[in-house]
């Protein structure tokens, strides 16, 4: 699923490509993706103006719209993807990881957008799960994980008796922390994810702070959570990279679970 690094790539891909183009013409057809709006509703909002500045908070994208027109929500799903084509052809995307999806059926372009340069935006769902919809909602969120300052940090993540995975999973809490990112942010700050919040002390809260924004970066330069050095360790049989020790499953915060049990017990 998309995390807040995938969700980043998209949203540096709108505005890589997409941004300052007349919209020509906008594929609104799927009600399910394009819900609660009618075909033919986000069209009529999109046509005529430009895609001025992208933005992103947490999982969640967005695009703001010339002329003081509607905010254009773009949320990935589980396995969504940002194409955009050039009027010469070159592509330019980011969003999940997927393997050939350009090449894949023309019905899983399930929002798509046409420019009058030619150049054309795809929201690519194999799994129909995304959402394109007019002025969506952020105001739920949490603070951005990964911009998040120290202070609020703290005072966030500490309230309560909470796991500290199961608050780092909130999006209430923090935008943009999924099972991965929380699972590769734990071990690099070699805490427990069972740990109640109340008892992390001053240290532990900065050290995991910090680790917080390292493996974000480090997914967003390096195109994904999965990238993350752990990732690859979580399964049957997978061994801590940094001790060997192997790995301990549980569910916790409702989501599959994997830590060392020497250097996170």
């Amino acid at each position: 699923m998309p995390e807040l690094p995938e969700v980043e790539t998209a949203r540096a891909a709108i505005e890589r490509a997409a941004l300052n183009r007349t919209i020509a013409d906008v594929d609104d057809r799927d009600t399910y993706v394009c819900r609660p709006h009618s075909p033919g509703e986000i069209r009529d909002a999109l046509v005529g103006r430009r895609l001025t500045a992208a933005h992103r908070r947490g999982k969640s994208m967005w695009v703001t719209t010339s002329r003081s027109g509607p905010a254009l929500g773009l949320h990935l799903g589980m396995a969504g993807r940002i194409f955009i084509t050039g009027p010469d052809g070159t592509v330019v995307e980011g969003g999940d990881r997927l393997r050939g999806a350009s090449s894949g059926k023309p019905e899983w372009n399930r929002f798509t957008i046409t420019f009058e340069s030619g150049a054309v935006l795809r929201l690519f769902d194999k799994r129909r799960l995304s959402r394109a919809r007019l002025d969506p909602d952020v105001d739920a969120l949490g603070p951005d994980a990964g911009e998040v300052g120290l202070a609020e940090f703290r005072e966030r993540m500490t309230r309560g008796t909470a796991p500290v995975k199961a608050r780092l999973l909130d999006q209430a809490v923090l935008a943009g922390v999924g099972n991965l990112l929380a699972d590769q942010t734990l071990w690099q700050a070699r805490l427990d994810p069972r740990r109640r919040v109340d008892t992390l002390d001053d240290d532990e809260v900065g050290t995991l702070h910090e680790a917080l924004r390292s493996a974000t970066r480090a997914a967003i330069r390096q195109g994904g959570v999965h990238t993350g050095e752990v990732i690859a360790h979580r399964g049957k049989g997978g061994h801590c990279p940094r001790c060997g020790a192997e790995m301990t499953r549980a569910t916790v915060g409702g989501r599959t679970t994997w830590w060392c049990p020497v250097e996170q017990g």
